[in-house]
């Protein structure tokens, strides 16, 4: 059996609250990715072009710094990683994360939490940040308030 690691970032607290249960359902430990500058609502507004949010997602090489850089990755063979969707895939924080780190014969496991989208690009965008050994699978979007029961015959499904 693997051992497993849910990370997540979460601004809202939605994806906080997925990760919470899909940690409780894979027996997993967890972990946040936060911000090293943590984002104000005003960073958060989409509808505002220069917000910061914004900006970071319209610009590819964008990689907001990360608050910790001392996860203990090399303990997990999974890693389940979360966030909400941005403009159609994940924030580049989650690049920052997967940059910081070597995730090589790993194997990590997508989820998400979204108003409307689904994962669009979001594997594509992100096997540019790690080694080619590593295995990136598109998850399951985690709206609403999932089961543990659910999550544990998604995890079973998976074969990990």
């Amino acid at each position: 059996m693997s051992k497993k690691l849910v990370t997540f970032f979460s601004e809202s607290g939605v994806a906080a609250n997925a990760a919470r249960i899909l940690a409780e359902a894979a027996g997993a430990d967890i972990y946040e990715i936060k911000p090293e500058v943590p984002y104000t609502k005003a960073d958060l507004d989409w509808m505002d072009k220069k917000s910061r949010s914004t900006t970071e997602m319209q610009d590819k090489s964008s990689r907001p710094a990360i608050a910790d850089k001392n996860a203990d990755i090399s303990a997990y063979d999974t890693i389940f990683v979360g966030f909400p969707i941005w403009w159609y895939v994940a924030p580049t924080i989650i690049n920052t994360f997967l940059e910081n780190y070597d995730f090589s014969s790993k194997t990590i496991i997508l989820f998400a939490t979204s108003g409307g989208s689904g994962f669009g690009k979001t594997v594509d965008n992100l096997k540019c940040s790690v080694s080619d050994s590593t295995v990136i699978k598109e998850g399951k979007l985690l709206n609403g308030r999932p089961s543990v029961a659910e999550l544990q015959q998604w995890i079973e499904s998976l074969g990990v």
